[in-house]
């Protein structure tokens, strides 16, 4: 067996992925901070029956859910920071809107309790979000490279963030930031060429391979 074909029998099999060869990107942003995403699909299906059998005829559908959890390694500033600050200063909308009064504690513009002024209580300003719920959704593409040159993306669309959380112990070596989430869509997975991936447009490529699945009705988007 030539030295080629010992080559190409490694990039052939080692097509697997670990949590250490994929990179996420927030918005836009490589978030290098995040150590584990989750994402399920749910559905509502409830049985259909009538009379004289014990068995289902059929089965209805109902709503779907999408939704998941991200896993953040705290060093010196929020998780989120970075997609946030960087969005800001490319002049991407990474704005919420709120009452005038609603901002950070801290700010000078903020009071506490009952407002008077009824304009500075109904009037509405442009923030930077501080706690995570107010940040606008945001699309997160997982990019897969291994060390065989083998590369896979998928993405999770119109992401929400709902919760966050984290804590401190004197048992913990690392300081941990967890928040959950919900979306509107998640992409399948799919097959990239590393050798010519520089450059290229992974959202472009992805909308290609769906739509000439879909148009031919037939083939698999895993192979094209």
């Amino acid at each position: 067996m030539a030295e080629g074909d010992n080559v190409q029998k490694y990039l052939n099999t080692y097509t697997t992925f670990s949590g250490a060869d994929i990179v996420a990107t927030f918005g836009g942003v490589e978030i290098g901070a995040l150590s584990g995403i989750t994402f399920s699909v749910t559905r509502e299906k409830a049985p259909i029956y009538t009379m004289g059998s014990p068995n289902p005829r059929s089965f209805s559908r109902g709503k779907r859910g999408i939704a998941g959890s991200l896993i953040f390694t705290v060093f010196d500033r929020p998780a989120l920071y970075k997609m946030i600050s960087e969005n800001h200063n490319e002049n991407r909308s990474q704005y919420f809107y709120t009452r005038s009064h609603n901002t950070i504690p801290g700010d000078n513009n903020h009071k506490r309790g009952i407002v008077q002024d009824e304009a500075y209580a109904t009037g509405v300003s442009k923030q930077l979000p501080y706690y995570a719920d107010q940040i606008p959704p945001f699309d997160i593409t997982i990019t897969f490279a291994n060390e065989y040159g083998q590369a896979a993306v998928r993405s999770i669309y119109g992401v929400e963030l709902l919760n966050e959380g984290s804590g401190a112990s004197m048992d913990d070596i690392v300081i941990e930031e967890t928040m959950t989430y919900v979306a509107r869509e998640l992409g399948p997975m799919f097959t990239l060429d590393i050798d010519n991936a520089v450059g290229v447009d992974n959202a472009g490529l992805i909308n290609e391979r769906f739509n000439a699945t879909v148009n031919n009705g037939s083939g698999s988007i895993y192979n094209t």
